[in-house]
């Protein structure tokens, strides 16, 4: 197990972590301080913060389904640079439920890097990678109307967080874990729903 694919959960909330300053944060400043090529990061803090405290946030939830279907887009089509629209960077998070929100995310995210390492990265090739890219793109058109359903919309993101895991570490044993879990949202908005 490479000692960057280790660690590259927590240096992720480290990079956000750092950018963190004054009362709120705009969406801007997130991406450039992980870097505007870093589909994958980009991704997994996004849909770490609507799965934690942060996502008390108004509208979260939405905003984060409109961000990850973007990107998704934006990877499938081979864009090289992260791109959103300005009503989206323009967007002010309050900066101490950011805070609270990592603070919650270390321990679990230090407890799913004890089993990161590289395999079954045919999953990170095409066709293999349209599935679960396909799969998320489906699960963020109905993000918005999770929103309504209590706790669904942290595990429709958490499903999100565990793709982009995978993906940022080539771990796609993380990968399939998502599609478990998605699985798992399906059957809980049937039940719902029905």
């Amino acid at each position: 197990m490479g000692q960057q694919n280790h660690h590259a959960l927590s240096e992720v909330l480290d990079q956000l972590d750092a950018s963190i300053e004054g009362d709120q944060i705009a969406i801007a400043d997130v991406i450039e301080a992980l870097g505007g090529r870093s589909f994958a990061s980009l991704i997994l803090v996004f849909s770490l913060i609507s799965t934690s405290p942060a996502s008390a946030i108004p509208g979260i939830t939405a905003m984060v389904a409109v961000i990850v279907f973007t990107l998704l887009v934006q990877m499938m089509a081979g864009r090289d640079a992260v791109w959103l629209p300005d009503f989206i960077t323009r967007r002010q998070l309050e900066t101490e439920k950011l805070r609270t929100g990592i603070r919650w995310l270390r321990k679990p995210v230090k407890f799913v890097e004890r089993f990161l390492k590289v395999r079954l990265t045919f999953l990170f090739h095409r066709p293999w990678l349209w599935l679960p890219q396909v799969l998320i793109l489906c699960l963020t058109l109905f993000m918005p109307f999770l929103e309504l359903i209590p706790a669904s919309g942290s595990i429709a993101s958490a499903v999100i967080a565990l793709f982009a895991a995978g993906l940022l570490t080539r771990d796609g044993a993380m990968v399939i874990a998502s599609f478990v879990v998605l699985s798992g949202v399906v059957v809980l908005v049937w039940q719902i729903g029905f």
